[in-house]
């Protein structure tokens, strides 16, 4: 009996929901964040598992015509995860310890994207990862940034958890991994503005061509957010602080406004990620930042994000990457980013004085890519950059260079901090 995707979508949400909780509970078990295992799950549910297991999930379970309704609620929960993000995002970090962040970062940016310069001529030529109609630099600069992406969220949490707040690590992880993905998704932003995914618009009479159009449409938009709107939206600080909370009329404004950027930003061809992004940043902080983090954060990581995970997930297929002619640079892929993050920050904490153990620590966590990387190499198979071989690889990449951190960051950091007594229980 075929159901219609509104009523497929109940019975899908309660297994993927299920399936995250319960791949969470056990990578929590084995001391990795609840992130990692929801990453995982998603990947479980799609063809690399389930669809091995059971053949028929895609026409019984995941229909093709139900997963437009499940790629919307998974743009939303991205959407809204990054709103958080953004809302989370202290330029703080940048004032201090400037010149080793700095450093960290550059050497952070400069060999993933020297790295993808070399592999690229080889990669484009290997069917199934770029698109034909990419070109090599689109292809470089696209591989560049998503070996460079951090995955700031985690690393922040992990820093926040462990007590490290305040420390020489703590602070120099915060600012360059803010610097290095903030970058990474600059560059991100060049690629699918020159890789001309949206139509021109017509406007009193001009033609404005998608490049011009998407690259002067996000500097607009992100310069009047951060200045006008960010002191227009400060009056949400102080009527939230006199009432003491945030009120339902303010969240539906505060969410409206969150639509809109999202809108813009995916109409004039960057993606609705950046949106949110940037109206996060833009938002005032105090007791607006914290009652809006409690009242959209539960919602959108509990019940939306698993979405993403199993969108991204059944687009993955892992058991391509057995094939000697994928499997080579899958490796390639995974080295150059091991090399290109994790090697390569550390060599330029050591050089900037950090003890090596510091150093060690900040490779570590520069190197995980988590849910950032996700984001973006599903923007990249969405505006048809890539192919799902490469979106495969990729992901893989991201599991593996999320998993060592913890288990790493504990070897190497761990056991010296907490008998410093500067560290918390890691199992905590």
């Amino acid at each position: 009996m075929t159901q219609a995707p509104p009523t497929l979508f109940f019975l899908q949400m309660a297994v993927i929901l299920l399936a995250c909780r319960l791949v969470g509970i056990l990578a929590k078990r084995i001391g990795q964040p609840q992130v990692v295992g929801e990453m995982i799950a998603g990947v479980l549910l799609g063809p690399s598992l389930l669809g091995l297991a059971w053949p028929d999930s895609a026409t019984v379970l995941f229909t093709k015509e139900s997963r437009t309704i499940l790629e919307v609620g998974a743009q939303l929960g991205v959407g809204l995860y990054m709103f958080l993000v953004g809302l989370e995002f202290n330029v703080d970090h940048f004032k201090s310890r400037a010149r080793s962040a700095a450093s960290v970062s550059i050497a952070g940016m400069l060999a993933p994207f020297g790295l993808a310069y070399l592999l690229t001529p080889w990669l484009v030529t290997i069917p199934g990862l770029f698109a034909p109609t990419v070109q090599p630099y689109q292809a470089t600069l696209f591989l560049g940034a998503a070996i460079a992406i951090t995955a700031f969220p985690m690393l922040a949490r992990i820093i926040s958890e462990r007590g490290l707040s305040g420390t020489p690590l703590g602070t120099l992880a915060l600012a360059a991994g803010a610097i290095d993905d903030a970058a990474a998704w600059c560059v991100l932003a060049v690629v699918l503005a020159t890789f001309g995914a949206s139509q021109p618009l017509h406007l009193f009479g001009l033609t404005i061509g998608p490049a011009t159009l998407a690259i002067g449409g996000a500097v607009l938009y992100a310069t009047l957010a951060l200045t006008v709107g960010r002191k227009l939206l400060s009056g949400f600080r102080t009527r939230a602080e006199k009432q003491g909370t945030v009120s339902p009329a303010m969240m539906a404004i505060v969410l409206a406004l969150f639509c809109l950027a999202a809108w813009y930003t995916d109409f004039i061809g960057i993606h609705a990620v950046f949106g949110g992004f940037i109206l996060g940043i833009a938002m005032p902080r105090g007791l607006f930042a914290t009652e809006i983090r409690k009242k959209i954060e539960p919602f959108a990581i509990v019940f939306l994000l698993p979405m993403f995970f199993t969108f991204s997930g059944l687009k993955t297929q892992l058991n391509v990457l057995v094939q000697p002619a994928v499997l080579l640079p899958a490796i390639a892929i995974l080295l150059a980013s091991i090399l290109g993050k994790g090697i390569a920050c550390w060599a330029a904490a050591r050089l900037n004085g950090e003890d090596n153990a510091t150093a060690m620590a900040v490779g570590t966590l520069m190197n995980a890519r988590g849910l950032m990387e996700l984001i973006i190499i599903n923007i990249g198979l969405q505006k048809g950059i890539i192919g799902t071989d490469l979106f495969s690889m990729l992901v893989l990449m991201a599991i593996v260079t999320t998993l060592m951190a913890t288990p790493i960051f504990e070897l190497v950091y761990g056991r010296k901090a907490r008998r410093e007594g500067t560290l918390d229980d890691l199992s905590a």
